[in-house]
């Protein structure tokens, strides 16, 4: 049986509600993660693209990111926008979480390149099983050997 590193997660949410119900619910679910939680888009970018504080960080892209579009600074059609036009992040899976219900939002992220879009209030069963094979797909794309 082959043994996987756990992926690495990036959650950018500004509300640490929702950001609390993400959390706990990758917990019960036993997938085990590092979980890297940024407020803002601006910080999600920092953070990906090893900007300002997070400059000197040691590891390489996240494996998933978990996205917010309504957040302060740059809203998450911005982050994905810009993860998706660099060559360096545009195979990283992104899952949109967000209490949008704008036909507008949904089309403009699937064009970008998202993988899934939930809406809040998440089925959390749902975001579990999208989380795994945003995983999967990861690997798939990175050639990743079972």
């Amino acid at each position: 049986m082959a043994t996987h590193e756990p992926i690495e997660i990036l959650l950018a949410e500004d509300n640490s509600a929702d950001a609390e119900l993400a959390l706990r619910a990758l917990r019960d679910s036993r997938i085990s993660n590092t979980v890297i939680w940024v407020k803002d888009g601006n910080e999600a970018l920092d953070y990906v693209l090893r900007r300002a504080a997070y400059r000197d960080r040691a590891t390489g892209n996240p494996r998933l990111v978990l996205l917010d579009l309504k957040m302060p600074k740059v809203d998450g059609l911005e982050v994905l926008r810009a993860l998706k036009s660099d060559e360096s992040t545009r195979s990283i899976p992104v899952v949109v979480m967000t209490s949008s219900h704008e036909e507008r939002d949904l089309v403009e992220t699937y064009r970008l390149g998202v993988n899934s879009y939930i809406v809040k209030p998440v089925d959390f069963e749902q975001f579990v099983a999208v989380v795994a094979s945003a995983g999967y797909y990861w690997s798939v794309v990175n050639k990743v050997p079972a």
